[in-house]
């Protein structure tokens, strides 16, 4: 009998719907105290000093690299395997996205291909941590410090992995994360920029807001509404809403919880599908845990085998075509990405899935295609 196992599914708990209760019975349902309680918690699950909410890990990464004040036609490095949005992000600010390579078994940016493509015109790195699984941190700080170049830690697979025993978030600058319907802490929508600068961190805070020094919750807390504010730059409607942020304060609660049992469920796959001709396993390293938004795994005859998966109603992704196809970016001659973007492919990866749905998906692979 044929399944439905989807690739991806939400998983939201009664607390967080009675979170959300709570909020509309409010009066309040825009940026205000629920939005200002997630910050605190986040920026305190993260090890950051600082958390600003946002709408979206695409105005998380426009506006880390906003605050950064580049001069238009500066040359920002980046990875050709993400969602378009990271790298449409750089072309907002009139910057120039340069595409390094990537490893072929993780996905991540490749250090060396960093290295080599960084010129007098180079200002900042946007590093991804692909599926979840941690990038090679130290390296690229350190090669970035070297060079004077800031870097942008794209975190939208990220919520709760961790490299070298600290949680990702808290590593450098500007962290990006993502908290859409499918991701590891979904709120429907909305992100996050976790920072260390006091002085980026109040400057967040206005550019989300349209450039106005003062939002609406700040000025309508006093006895009377206080209707003068300033506005010293232009900004964005950026901002988290308190919807979202209650529902974001509930998930954080289960994070790990859920986190580890996306760990079970990748041991799950590793187990049944290690002796599979055909097919790479993503990497493993005792210095960093994944947090599995995605299993992606490398087959031959790619295109095959998600069809084979399909005709047995099990969902199947390809993440991501590369970047540098499209035609507002400049292509590359990039064999790592190639290689891993025609033979990459993700199996399904959510709360939702039962130990017999992995089974299940794994002998499916294992028949053949």
């Amino acid at each position: 009998m044929t399944r439905n196992i989807p690739l991806f599914r939400p998983s939201i708990s009664e607390d967080a719907i009675e979170a959300v209760a709570g909020v509309l019975r409010s009066g309040w349902l825009g940026l205000g105290p629920k939005t200002q309680e997630f910050e605190q918690r986040f920026a305190e699950y993260t090890g950051a000093p600082y958390c600003v909410g946002l709408n979206s890990c695409t105005s998380a990464i426009h506006l880390a690299l906003r605050v950064l004040d580049l001069e238009d036609g500066s040359e920002v490095i980046t990875t050709p395997l993400t969602f378009v949005s990271t790298n449409h992000a750089i072309l907002y600010e009139g910057l120039r996205p340069v595409f390094a390579d990537v490893d072929p078994a993780s996905g991540n940016l490749s250090v060396e291909s960093v290295k080599q493509k960084i010129t007098d015109r180079t200002r900042a790195v946007i590093v991804v941590h692909y599926g979840g699984y941690p990038a090679d941190i130290d390296e690229l700080y350190s090669v970035a410090r070297a060079s004077d170049i800031a870097v942008i830690e794209d975190c939208a697979h990220a919520c709760g992995a961790t490299y070298k025993a600290k949680r990702i978030g808290s590593h450098g600058d500007f962290h990006a994360f993502s908290f859409h319907a499918v991701k590891n802490l979904p709120t429907g929508d909305g992100g996050a920029l976790t920072v260390r600068s006091s002085d980026h961190d109040a400057r967040l805070r206005r550019l989300r807001w349209l450039g106005i020094d003062k939002d609406t919750y700040r000025r309508t807390t006093s006895k009377s509404y206080d209707w003068e504010y300033d506005v010293p730059e232009v900004g964005y409607k950026y901002h988290m809403n308190d919807i979202e942020a209650a529902i974001g304060v509930a998930q954080l609660r289960f994070l790990d919880r859920e986190n580890a049992r996306r760990a079970e469920i990748a041991s799950l796959y590793r187990d049944a599908l290690s002796k599979v001709g055909g097919i790479d396993l993503p990497p493993a390293s005792a210095d960093r845990t994944s947090s599995f938004h995605l299993f992606p795994i490398r087959a031959e005859n790619r295109d095959a085998l998600i069809d084979k998966l399909r005709s047995a109603g099990i969902g199947a992704g390809v993440h991501y075509r590369r970047n540098d196809e499209y035609p507002m970016y400049e292509k590359s001659d990039l064999p790592g990405a190639e290689l891993f973007s025609s033979r990459v492919l993700s199996l399904p990866m959510h709360m939702c899935l039962t130990d017999d749905d992995v089974h299940y998906v794994a002998q499916t692979i294992a028949s053949g295609w």
